[in-house]
């Protein structure tokens, strides 16, 4: 499946919560980017050294961890929507409110049930050694081309460790019947996706939340069908070479080679 699947492959497996013991994982990762790195939530309501909020009783969860040591090397969620309350509100629609109105579009005429949000995003401080990586969830730094070898993998790891995220990403939405993703992103981390060929549209004006991030959304099918055109390798890894999703339709292929 290529360099790029193999890279990762070879020092990383993807876990999705239907797996004893993910989302635990995945809370604890959580504690320590987002409340003893970063400080942007509150360590004293995690007694337990667990990082949860509201959002995690209607999301699914996953990990990708680190084969040899195993250890949790990064995490994120799929916020769901609520089958008896269709009408619950998403973290970006709560928290982004103003960008959103702003906004010509907003996922309108889409159903709930068919939308999730791509949320907490957390990579292990072990796997972030470039300056200024501490300081970001996702462990991406001001500038995406300066890697240098981590001591756990002696390799760049940080593209593949959130490449591996967006393919657990992916097979969420397909186990859950997702079609649009929601995003609150940090800039930096929208920059590296675009490298790879992932595009998310922004949604309003960039807001200050746990630093600057941009309000996002995007179709599964147009965000995919740009990675097959643009980097098919990236493609292969995420969708499972075609597996969890298939390559594009005609006219997906089509919007896709415009998509710049």
């Amino acid at each position: 499946m290529g360099d790029v699947c193999n890279a990762f492959f070879q020092y990383f497996s993807i876990h999705l919560d239907s797996e004893s013991g993910v989302v635990d994982e995945a809370a604890r990762l959580r504690y320590q980017v987002y409340c003893i790195e970063n400080n942007f939530e509150d360590a004293s309501r995690c007694a337990d050294g667990r990082e949860v909020d509201e959002y995690d009783t209607r999301s699914v969860h996953s990990i990708v961890r680190h084969k040899e040591l195993g250890i949790t090397a990064a995490s994120v969620r799929l916020v769901l929507s609520i089958p008896d309350d269709p009408e619950a509100l998403f973290p970006i629609e709560r928290n982004c409110a103003t960008s959103l109105q702003a906004s010509p579009f907003h996922l309108r005429g889409i159903p709930r049930s068919s939308i999730a949000e791509i949320s907490r995003f957390a990579v292990s401080k072990h796997f972030k050694r470039r300056l200024g990586e501490a300081n970001h969830p996702a462990g991406v730094g001001p500038d995406p081309e300066q890697y240098v070898k981590p001591d756990l993998c002696k390799r760049r790891v940080i593209p593949h460790i959130i490449l591996g995220l967006f393919a657990a990403i992916v097979k969420m939405s397909v186990e859950q019947g997702v079609t649009h993703w929601y995003a609150v992103m940090d800039v930096s981390l929208l920059r590296l996706l675009t490298r790879f060929g992932i595009h998310f549209r922004p949604l309003g004006e960039q807001v200050n939340y746990h630093g600057l991030r941009q309000p996002c959304y995007g179709s599964v099918d147009q965000v995919l069908a740009g990675i097959w055109v643009k980097r098919p390798d990236i493609w292969r890894l995420i969708t499972d070479d075609g597996r969890a999703w298939p390559a594009p339709a005609q006219h997906f292929q089509s919007y896709s080679r415009g998509v710049t």
